[in-house]
């Protein structure tokens, strides 16, 4: 197995130890794994999808990059139908997008959140 470095904060490497006792994982590296399985997982979901389709996109994201939020989100106006945004605890907003619109824009749209590395959550649910 190869080894890698990875930079974290305090914050998330207290949560992924937290995850590693409350779900019996033997090491950090196991919960690691399991997340970026997780992620390459939800990709390949994303890739299944064809034609037009109905979504929700969920965002958790600091306060501080909610000016590369709505950056993002100007360039999908076509697909998204409602917004809505709320300020959470902690310095964090909740951004909630309805969408309707063709698979593949849809999953532009969630990849270029994925992809800035600012959000804290992200989740798509398609139907």
């Amino acid at each position: 197995m190869v080894v890698v470095s990875v930079s974290l904060s305090e914050k998330l490497l207290e949560e992924i130890d937290a995850l590693r006792d409350e779900l019996g994982f033997s090491g950090r590296s196991d919960v690691i794994r399991v997340a970026a399985r997780m992620l390459i997982d939800e990709k390949k979901n994303l890739s299944g999808f064809n034609g037009e389709i109905n979504a929700v996109l969920f965002l958790i994201h600091p306060r501080r990059v909610e000016d590369l939020v709505t950056q993002i989100k100007h360039d999908y106006e076509d697909i998204i139908g409602t917004q809505l945004h709320s300020h959470l605890k902690d310095g964090n907003c909740l951004e909630l997008f309805i969408i309707e619109g063709e698979s593949a824009r849809v999953r532009e749209l969630a990849e270029r959140f994925l992809a800035c590395g600012k959000m804290k959550h992200i989740k798509l649910v398609t139907f």
